[in-house]
């Protein structure tokens, strides 16, 4: 018997997916829970359309993530920060902060979990921060921490 799962299936495949099972797998265990429901031309017929909404979604958060990657090439991040001798900063400059700037100085949202620091930044001066937007897009945010008068 075909039937569209509307969960994960342990063992049998994703929500969304057509797939094949035994006719007393599918009468007694999935479709009483709801996990699946059978595969009739109408249903196949609504699966097909949310597949290609869900890819037509999918294509349009990829090109936004592209777009802004390549809005962040222009962008410079200028941050002000408390420091004592020997030009070491208080603390440290975050993700948070960078993020706040950049909405702050060029309008770009990006949540603080998509910037990776590799080291955290402790000192003035020019740094490169990756920026993961997802989709296997990845930017680059241009930071400079200069001291604060």
């Amino acid at each position: 018997m075909k039937v569209i799962l509307q969960q994960d299936v342990k063992g049998q495949g994703k929500k969304g997916q057509m797939v094949e099972v035994s006719e007393g797998y599918a009468r007694n265990f999935l479709l009483p829970r709801k996990l699946a429901m059978a595969a009739t031309a109408d249903a196949i017929n609504t699966m097909n359309l949310k597949e290609k909404a869900r890819k037509a979604e999918e294509a349009r958060l990829k090109a936004e993530a592209e777009a802004t990657a390549e809005k962040l090439k222009e962008c410079m991040v200028k941050l002000t920060a408390k420091a004592g001798n020997g030009g070491r900063l208080f603390g440290a400059v975050t993700t948070k902060e960078i993020s706040d700037g950049l909405k702050a100085q060029y309008g770009v949202e990006i949540p603080k979990q998509k910037l990776a620091l590799e080291d955290p930044i402790k000192a003035f001066g020019s740094y490169q921060v990756k920026a993961k937007l997802g989709f296997e897009v990845s930017g680059t945010v241009y930071v400079f921490v200069f001291e604060e008068k």
